[in-house]
């Protein structure tokens, strides 16, 4: 299964849990306004002519904090449905298993390397169940140096330079998300 599938997958079930969210916002707004509505009326029949205007305004007040709180709403269940993709998506990434995250740790080890100049010793870290892994892909200038706390990928430094390569599941998938958090957000969300 491809981390596209994976994420696509991971896509639907958000989208879904963000429409129902979408429409329990809805429906609370719609009982708040009503509920507001009908104050409105209310006063308006007790006083009569000489505080219309003293209704009027309230009753806008009091739309205007109701569709003020329902947006707070939907602002909330939206970061709440985008907070649970990313950990979807994160536990996605830790289960990778088998060629497909030898690839991506290749690929991930590759491009730190090609940061330090030929011949340089380089120190690798990753998550201690890649080591193996990580030792099967290393070249004869790369020693696996240690355990980091990840969801896969590799952490590259020598001694030769002050460069450190953070090559890890985590940060590339820090990096795409804030890249596209409002791509995502629109498509979970339909607004485009």
């Amino acid at each position: 299964m491809s981390l596209e599938t994976v994420v696509e997958d991971i896509r639907d079930e958000a989208r879904a849990r963000a429409e129902e969210i979408h429409a329990e916002a809805d429906e609370r707004a719609d009982e708040i306004i009503a509920e507001a509505e009908a104050d409105a009326t209310e006063i308006r029949e007790e006083r009569e002519a000489e505080v219309e205007r003293e209704i009027e305004q309230e009753r806008e007040q009091r739309l205007s904090s109701a569709k003020l709180e329902a947006k707070q709403a939907r602002l909330g269940a939206r970061r709440d449905v985008l907070e649970e993709v990313h950990a979807d998506v994160e536990q996605a990434i830790a289960d990778l298993e088998g060629d497909r995250r030898e690839e991506l740790t290749q690929e991930l080890f590759t491009a730190a390397a090609d940061e330090f100049d030929d011949g340089a010793e380089l120190r690798v870290y990753g998550r201690a169940e890649d080591q193996s892994l990580i030792e099967d892909i290393l070249t004869d200038d790369a020693t696996f140096a240690g355990e980091q706390e990840c969801l896969g990928g590799v952490i590259v430094e020598s001694d030769a330079s002050r460069v450190r390569v953070n090559n890890t599941f985590d940060s590339v998938l820090e990096s795409v998300w804030e890249d596209n958090l409002k791509a995502i957000s629109d498509r979970l969300f339909d607004d485009q």
